[in-house]
């Protein structure tokens, strides 16, 4: 699919361009300059011909991170591959030294360049972007990505030069890739999330700093992987909301938060030198609540006490985090090191045995036979009035969400509902996980009394 890169100097409006272009807020749209620091891609909604569109951090700012240079090698990247720029100016600014200066830059680039002058809120703006044209890229579009002015010609614009490379493209030369799944890559700041997304790319896609909170962006890449296309989410780094240093943080941790209930498996990235912390533990909390398959991924191994024996390693890295994560040991770990792509192939085999095993959920017949067996073994325990919990059946059912990696959820019907208690519950999870292993798949039981009677009485 063709490719079309948002270029610009920071706060000249390029993520609220990008968002009115997809139809949709994906990239954080803020009046502090340099809130987007990754390349960010998704679908454009507005062409009649179908093409990607790239937002890139903004370009010649002095930022006050340090992240001025990787932010422009990102743009670099994207106007290497991109079919057609769209460079971005302020309208209300006019033409500034770093406009000038990008604009002998994009000279170089061998795709077209059209000019966009956004914040052209009204005409007499519009009137004024005629002073544009000393950059060299004609007379540009007087936009408002704001206001939603001009859209249509932008779309005209972008059609022109994409539809005649889509009519180019043979549709047989094109394998039909199947669907894979969504991969949210989550964690605390400074775990390693960007490193990992590299490691496995094999492509410096995402920025990689010592600084926690460099991602702030939830950003999805397209990753092929034994014939299936793949969306990998590089989320932003959770932490704590007392300590986000600003509203842009805020958004980006309710972009994670979001990004883990769409997504078909979390991976959870633990900074194994530094060991478990009340932050990894939220976010594994969050992954529980939202029944969400779990691969747990050990990151900076190299660094978990160096000078011991590798399954001495192993085995203390295992027992720390199965007792910090209690809570969430249906999910299996790998141990890796995304700085020095070291095991990364495991995180992806360890993926495809998950999702081999969700495909073969236990039958309804053999569900009610197992629970039978497992309350014959260990009935339970009378409550007041000497009533006793009895199973009268037993299904499993799978919601829609969960197509690509099935997540069941496992119906009882049961005498009275208020009889079961935490503690058998927990008895017949781990009987399941006994009898039918489903290594990362969340076990969930909705447990419902026989008549709407006995129903309604256990809400009152």
């Amino acid at each position: 699919m063709p490719t079309v890169a948002i270029v610009g100097r920071p706060n000249v409006g390029k993520s609220a361009l990008f968002n009115r272009l997809v139809g949709r807020r994906i990239a954080i749209v803020h009046d502090q300059p340099g809130v987007t620091r990754d390349r960010i891609s998704a679908p454009c909604s507005v062409s009649a011909s179908p093409c990607t569109l790239i937002d890139t951090g903004g370009i010649g700012a002095t930022l006050n991170d340090s992240f001025g240079d990787a932010v422009a090698t990102e743009a670099d990247i994207a106007m290497q591959t991109a079919d057609l720029i769209i460079f971005v100016v302020d309208a209300k600014d006019g033409v500034t030294s770093i406009d000038q200066a990008l604009a002998q830059k994009l000279r170089k680039s061998k795709a077209p360049v059209q000019l966009i002058i956004n914040k052209a809120d009204n005409e007499n703006q519009e009137q004024l972007s005629g002073d544009f044209a000393s950059l060299g890229y004609g007379a540009g579009l007087a936009v408002s990505a704001e206001l939603g002015r001009n859209m249509g010609s932008i779309a005209d614009a972008i059609d022109t030069i994409v539809t005649p490379i889509n009519q180019n493209i043979e549709a047989a030369e094109e394998e039909v890739k199947r669907e894979g799944l969504k991969i949210a890559i989550v964690g605390r700041p400074n775990a390693g999330k960007s490193s990992l997304v590299n490691a496995i790319l094999k492509d410096e896609r995402t920025i990689v700093s010592d600084i926690a909170g460099t991602t702030r962006d939830s950003v999805d890449i397209p990753y092929e992987f034994m014939g299936e296309l793949h969306t990998i989410i590089d989320t932003a780094g959770l932490r704590r909301r007392t300590k986000m240093d600003s509203s842009v943080e805020v958004f980006s941790a309710m972009r994670a938060e979001r990004s883990i209930r769409r997504a078909d498996i979390c991976l959870l990235v633990i900074d194994c030198a530094e060991g478990v912390s009340a932050q990894d533990r939220k976010i594994a909390r969050i992954i529980q609540s939202e029944s969400k398959p779990c691969l747990i991924v050990l990151n900076k191994f190299d660094l978990y006490h160096p000078g011991t024996a590798k399954n001495v390693r192993l085995e203390e890295a295992t027992e720390h985090v199965r007792s910090e994560l209690f809570f969430l040991a249906y999910a299996p770990y790998v141990c890796v090191s995304a700085l020095k792509k070291q095991s990364i192939g495991l995180v992806f085999s360890k993926i495809a045995e998950i999702r081999k095993l969700a495909q073969n959920p236990i039958t309804t017949g053999k569900l009610n036979r197992f629970l039978g067996l497992a309350f014959e073994k260990k009935p339970p325990q009378a409550k007041k009035g000497n009533k006793r919990l009895k199973l009268l059946y037993a299904t499993a059912a799978t919601n829609d969400r969960y197509t690509a990696i099935p997540v069941p959820t496992y119906i009882l019907f049961v005498n009275d509902k208020r009889l079961m208690q935490e503690n058998y519950e927990q008895y017949l999870t781990n009987r399941l996980r006994e009898d039918h292993p489903s290594p990362g798949i969340p076990i969930t039981f909705s447990v419902r009394s026989r008549n709407a009677s006995t129903e309604k009485r256990g809400k009152s």
